[in-house]
C-alpha cells in the first residue's frame, strides 16, 4: 500500500543536509509512493527544486505543508521545537534523534504521540551501527581537519602544524575511541604525518589499527592513566567513543583539562551524546569553538553537516533500505520483521522504547514488542 512520505527543509544552524536525495525518490515512486519536498531543501547541496521534480517528487511551500500531508517523516537532524509541534500520533519520524542528554526534545516526541526511529541506534548483522557509520566517517575525517585549523594561533591555538617539517616535530595527535569516528580521524592524521596516538579498552580493536597502520601509530591500552597522561602531552585531542543510545562517557575530566598546554585543542565527535570531555558544551557552525582554561573546545553537534553534499549521499545510500522497507510493510510490519531497525525505535504512542535512552533519562522503558504485537 503506497504511503505518504515528507522532508522538511532541515532548520538546525548551517545544516544543508536533505533526508532524501533525487536518486532515493526514483526509487521510493517505483513503489509508488507520493513524496513531498519542502522547496528548497536541497538547495544547499546544490539539488534544486526542479531535481526534485524530475524524480517524481511534489515541492510543496512550507514545513506545516510536509507534516501535514506526510505519513513518514524523514529528516537528518532531530526536530527543532517548531518542528515537534507539527508532529502527530500517525506521524514516523526517522531521523537522528540522540535523545540520551535531550529530555526536552524526549518530552515533546513523547507527549507528540508519535513513532520516532533514531539512525543512531538501528543495528546490523555485525553490530554495527550502519545509519551512524557514514556520518561518523564524515566526523571523524573533518575532526582532524577543524582540529588542525583550530591549532592556527589566529584560532586561539598553540600555532602548530600537525605535520610538522624537516627538523621540527609534528604535532602530537590523540584519539580517545578505535571505532569508526576514531579509525576515521587516525587515517587523516596519519595523512598528515602528525605523531598519533589511539587509546581504546578493546585489545581486538587495538590489534586491528596496528595490523592496519603498523608503525604509524601507537596504540594504547584505555585506562585512566593512560588517558591522563596522553592527554596532558597532547596538541589535539579527539573524543570519539560512543555507547549506542547512551551518554557518552566522561573521560577527560574538567581538572585534567587545567592542566594541558594552553593552546591544545579538544574536538569533541561525541557532543551529540553528551560529549566525552567534561568542559564539553554544544556548539554551532557559526560560533563552533570556545576556550576553557586555555584550551579550545570545538565541539560542533552537527560536524559532518560541514560537508553537507558528501554527508548527504553518503547517509542515503545507507538510509534507503529501511526508508523503502517502512515505506512497502508499514512501519509495524517492518519494525516486527527486522530486530536490527526495531532497535532504532526510541519512542512509540508516548512510551520510551529503548532501554538505554529511558535510563538515562529516568523514564520507565517499555518493551517495542509489548506495544507492537
Amino acid at each position: 500500500m503506497a504511503i505518504r512520505i515528507g522532508v522538511p527543509k532541515e532548520i538546525k544552524d548551517h545544516e544543508y543536509r536533505v533526508g532524501l536525495v533525487p536518486s532515493s525518490i526514483q526509487e521510493l515512486k517505483a513503489f509508488g509512493h507520493e513524496i513531498f519536498i519542502e522547496t528548497h531543501a536541497g538547495a544547499g547541496i546544490d539539488i534544486s527544486d526542479d531535481d526534485y521534480r524530475k524524480a517524481g517528487a511534489t515541492i510543496v511551500n512550507t514545513a506545516q505543508e510536509v507534516f501535514d500531508k506526510a505519513t513518514l517523516i524523514v529528516k537528518v537532524k532531530e526536530p527543532q521545537p517548531s518542528e515537534t509541534a507539527m508532529l502527530k500520533p500517525h506521524h514516523i519520524l526517522f531521523t537522528y534523534l540522540h535523545l540520551a542528554p535531550n529530555k526536552p526534545l524526549t518530552q515533546q516526541l513523547l507527549e507528540s504521540g508519535c513513532t520516532a526511529i533514531a539512525y543512531e541506534t538501528v543495528t546490523d548483522f555485525r553490530g554495527g551501527l550502519p545509519l551512524l557509520a557514514p556520518m561518523s566517517e564524515v566526523a571523524g575525517r573533518m575532526s582532524i581537519q577543524a582540529g588542525a585549523h583550530c591549532l592556527e594561533k589566529s584560532q586561539g591555538g598553540r600555532g602548530i602544524l600537525l605535520g610538522g617539517v624537516p627538523g621540527v616535530k609534528p604535532g602530537k595527535v590523540v584519539v580517545l575511541g578505535g571505532g569508526v569516528v576514531g579509525t576515521n580521524a587516525v587515517t587523516m592524521a596519519v595523512g598528515l604525518e602528525a605523531h598519533v596516538i589511539v587509546i581504546d579498552k578493546s585489545l581486538p580493536r587495538l590489534r586491528e589499527l596496528n595490523a592496519i597502520f603498523g608503525n604509524k601509530i601507537d596504540t594504547v591500552y584505555a585506562t585512566r592513566l593512560a588517558i591522563e597522561q596522553a592527554v596532558l602531552s597532547a596538541d589535539l585531542v579527539i573524543g570519539g567513543v560512543l555507547v549506542p543510545g547512551a551518554e557518552a562517557p566522561k573521560l577527560v575530566s574538567k581538572e585534567m583539562v587545567s592542566r594541558m598546554h594552553k593552546g591544545s585543542v579538544l574536538v569533541d565527535v561525541s557532543i551529540d551524546q553528551g560529549g566525552c570531555f567534561e568542559t564539553s558544551k554544544p556548539t554551532t557552525h557559526s560560533h563552533p569553538t570556545y576556550v576553557e582554561s586555555g584550551v579550545v573546545h570545538y565541539c560542533v553537534t552537527n560536524m559532518p553537516g560541514g560537508a553537507p553534499r558528501t554527508s548527504t549521499f553518503a547517509l542515503n545510500n545507507a538510509t534507503l533500505p529501511f526508508v523503502l522497507d517502512l515505506a512497502n510493510k508499514g512501519y509495524q510490519t517492518a519494525l516486527l520483521d527486522n530486530g536490527h531497525l526495531l532497535r532504532g525505535l526510541n519512542v512509540h504512542n508516548g512510551h520510551v522504547t529503548h532501554q538505554a535512552v529511558a535510563q538515562a533519562l529516568g523514564y520507565s522503558f517499555r518493551d517495542p514488542l509489548s506495544l507492537l504485537s
